[in-house]
């Protein structure tokens, strides 16, 4: 999973936007000459392995363009990241998730890709739609998805198959959600907790807001009211008493789930096959609970340019090759998520056996129809927020607050945070 904890350094930021500050944002032309770009990402040994050879192909193709590879694990890689701007070697191209997308670009670190994507030399066309969307702030283009994947509710079918209870379904509404985690905690003898408690999940809220016809964040701030967020937390405080959760302090997500505590939990698709390599029953996945409509095609990392490169041309044309050649895409697999290119990610899913992957896949295909178009990038402060509201649910789940006391501290809270 990729949610980092606090910001990079805000002074070294500042530092760097004030040292950009006569750089034009405007379109990109292809560079002249020999060029070498330097390219910057986290993740693991099998990502960098994938994205290298994706690079290799790019420069077999074009003889003049070569790369300085650099990757880390996700500790520390956006103070390194700021760290690199501050002395000036900051890389053409990086890695950027949609939690830091906001932020970077406020502060005018990040290469404008409006001109290139309007034009079509980065190609956006063929992205599930609202996707390409989901990278644009302040009107302008400033990520492209390097993959894609959808929240889903992830669930033990081998388990629900045996204590002889239905299966969930997409489309399902939040009480007949609850109602079915209570059946499979009855079910088991009090063994397994049909589901884990997502009051605290700022990603689950935020899609049961949508699905109440509201959204978590607007231009100026929040998109809810207190209420809202207190019915959100009586609705899982009802579940605790009705056993359909484990009790407070239990194992949460990925944890409940693949530690044999719950029978369900929420998480997104591309970390199905994660979450199916570390258990030997069969899991499978639906859309999460309510209207579909209040999912999005979410990117799960995107690709963006350093505003201060000097070949922002062949910066595009990276980006265009990493997200539409079918070549590239088959080196680069499901690493980051799905193929952003739909015709790409129907071309790999002929190498995909029959697994977790396909599954995964297969959800995606199924549910890309009906889901709704994606929100804005959250702001900078989004981080933060996931914080406030784990620990704000954690009171009620122990019973130290009430529901619409915890609201009410989780609002001021986050006001504060977003207007820092």
């Amino acid at each position: 999973m990729r949610r980092f904890s606090r910001r990079p350094p805000v002074a070294l930021l500042a530092a760097v936007a004030l040292a950009l500050g006569g750089c034009s944002a405007g379109a990109p032309a292809k560079s002249s000459g020999p060029v070498t770009l330097s390219v910057f990402w986290w993740g693991d040994q099998a990502r960098a392995e994938r994205t290298e050879a994706a690079l290799k192909l790019y420069s077999a193709r074009h003889p003049g363009t070569m790369f300085k590879i650099t990757w880390q694990a996700a500790d520390g890689y956006y103070d390194r990241l700021a760290t690199q701007a501050v002395g000036g070697n900051a890389p053409d191209l990086f890695q950027i998730d949609d939690a830091r997308l906001v932020d970077y670009a406020g502060r005018g670190l990040l290469l404008d890709l409006t001109t290139p994507v309007t034009e079509g030399r980065i190609d956006v066309t063929r992205f599930p739609a609202g996707l390409s969307d989901y990278g644009t702030v302040g009107g302008r283009v400033v990520g492209v998805a390097a993959g894609a994947e959808t929240a889903a509710l992830v669930y033990n079918r081998t388990l629900v198959k045996e204590l002889g209870v239905a299966e969930p379904k997409t489309g399902m509404s939040y009480p007949q959600f609850l109602a079915w985690a209570a059946q499979v905690t009855r079910e088991s003898g009090g063994d397994v907790a049909g589901t884990a408690d997502a009051s605290g999940d700022l990603d689950a809220f935020w899609m049961w807001l949508r699905s109440q016809g509201r959204e978590l964040y607007r231009a100026d701030g929040l998109g809810f009211q207190s209420d809202d967020l207190a019915r959100w937390f009586a609705m899982w405080q009802e579940a605790r008493w009705d056993e359909a959760t484990p009790p407070a302090g239990g194992p949460t997500g990925e944890r409940a789930l693949v530690g044999g505590a719950t029978a369900a939990a929420f998480g997104w698709s591309g970390e199905f096959a994660g979450w199916q390599g570390q258990v030997d029953d069969d899991l499978a996945l639906v859309a999460c609970p309510g209207d579909p409509r209040a999912q999005w095609a979410r990117a799960s990392y995107y690709w963006a340019g350093f505003r201060g490169t000097r070949d922002a041309g062949a910066v595009a044309d990276v980006i265009d090759f990493l997200a539409n050649d079918p070549q590239a895409g088959r080196l680069l697999g499901d690493d980051r998520g799905f193929a952003p290119n739909l015709e790409v990610r129907e071309t790999n899913a002929a190498d995909l056996a029959e697994g977790p992957a396909r599954t995964a896949l297969a959800f995606e295909s199924a549910v890309s129809d009906r889901i709704g178009p994606a929100p804005a990038p959250p702001p900078p402060a989004h981080a933060e927020l996931r914080t406030l509201l784990a620990a704000a649910a954690g009171r009620v789940a122990s019973e130290k607050s009430t529901p619409g006391e915890a609201a009410a501290d989780f609002l001021r809270k986050a006001k504060a945070a977003l207007a820092r």
